[in-house]
Order: C-alpha cells, then structure tokens, then sequence
C-alpha cells in the first residue's frame, strides 16, 4: 500500500456561484513507518480543451508534518479568472483536477466534471433562440458552478517516497474508486465530459438554461 492514501474528498458549497471560491475537504490516512517532508496539494482548472495554456492553477497549498495516522484538512481555493478562459469555453462541461505531490512527485490526481450554466429566467428568456439555447454569454455574475462530486475519476501512481526502498505497491483501499492510469488532461476526457452531460440530460437530472430553472441540480458526495 501507499504511505498516504486520501479516503475522501468532499465538495463544500455545491452547487455555488462561478465566482466563489472553491472549498474541498480532503481525508487522507498516512501509514507507518510515514513520511519526513509535506504534501504539495494543487487544484487546477482545465479551461479549454483546445490547450492547455488555458488551464489556471488555483491554489498551491503545503500540509505537514504530516503523522501517522488520520487527517482532515479543508483547502479552499478562489475561482478560476474567467477573464483567462475563451468565451466560447465558460459555460457547459469542463474538468477541475486535484493533484497530490509529494517531494515534486505526483501520486494521486482526482478529477471532477464541472457544469457551468446561467438559471436566471429573465436572461434565458430574453437571450435564448427557438431551440431554448443562450445566444449570449450570460453576465458572470449569473453564471452557477456545479462539480460532479460523487464521480471523480482518479488517478493513482507509485513513487519512491523517502527512499528507493519504500518504493511499495499502491493499494485499491481508496474510497475514491478504482485505480487508472494515463493522462486525465486529455481530449478524450473533455468528449467523455460532453457525453457524461448528454446521459445526464436525457435522465433529467443536470440542468442547462432551457430547461426547468427552478429547481438546481444536487450532486452528492464523495
């Protein structure tokens, strides 16, 4: 098994404003014989599937010492700067990626579909075409975030930890799902994203502006 294994992440505040900020409660066991240095967690915005120079680091934050046994920490990261996101990319699905480091070396990535979309009636009403889609980027002020927190996709991978000997095999104990492995960040993923929201349109249960605006759609947790 690992020596740090996150058994949960919860998504705080969601649905939410696009423009809050991003809370994340992480659970996290390290085992023995531990770890000497800290924990590098990073949050990421993956703007556009186009490049990734779209993509925002939102926050960078450093946990440690870290002992042996069970943690719980809530890292709270501000929005992305929609101002760096191409207009054309704002609304509808994107990803969100959680990594975890730890001596520069990455060994857990938890991804998260995030829905974008405007529930305000008098803008939908007055800027939508026949098909009951905007024709108009919403102001930022009216755009809601929604991440898809109880299906994250994770990533695990093995590294030496503090040294070419703890170098140990990952476990499937995780809460957060079965291990994969390759790139999270490509394309494919954003295509997968677009038919994860088709599958949930046709059950009813995510919202975009020309549906029913009066109800908001509830993820669960992890």
């Amino acid at each position: 098994m690992a020596l740090v294994n996150v058994t949960n992440v919860e998504v705080l505040e969601n649905p939410a404003k696009f423009t809050d900020d991003i809370k994340l409660q992480i659970t996290f066991d390290c085992v023995s014989p531990g770890i000497k240095e800290e924990l590098e967690w990073k949050l990421v915005y993956v703007g556009s599937a186009e490049s990734e120079k779209h993509d925002q680091v939102l926050d960078t934050v450093l946990v440690g010492p870290v002992a042996i046994g069970h943690s719980t920490f809530v890292f709270k990261a501000p929005a992305p700067d929609s101002k760096k996101i191409p207009k054309e990319d704002i609304m509808d699905v994107t990803i969100m990626l959680l990594t975890c480091h730890y001596k520069e070396k990455e060994f857990i990535r938890v991804g998260y579909y995030v829905n974008n979309y405007c529930d305000n009636k008098e803008f939908v009403q007055k800027f939508s075409d026949p098909e009951g889609k905007l024709t108009r980027l919403p102001p930022i002020n009216l755009i809601k975030r929604n991440i898809a927190a109880s299906q994250p996709r994770v990533t695990r991978f093995d590294i030496p930890w503090d040294s070419v000997v703890q170098k140990i095999a990952m476990d499937d104990h995780s809460a957060l799902g079965d291990e994969n492995s390759g790139n999270f960040m490509e394309e494919a993923d954003m295509e997968e994203a677009e038919d994860y929201k088709e599958a949930e349109e046709e059950e009813g249960d995510y919202k975009e502006a020309e549906e029913d605006l009066d109800e908001s759609y509830e993820m669960e947790t992890v």
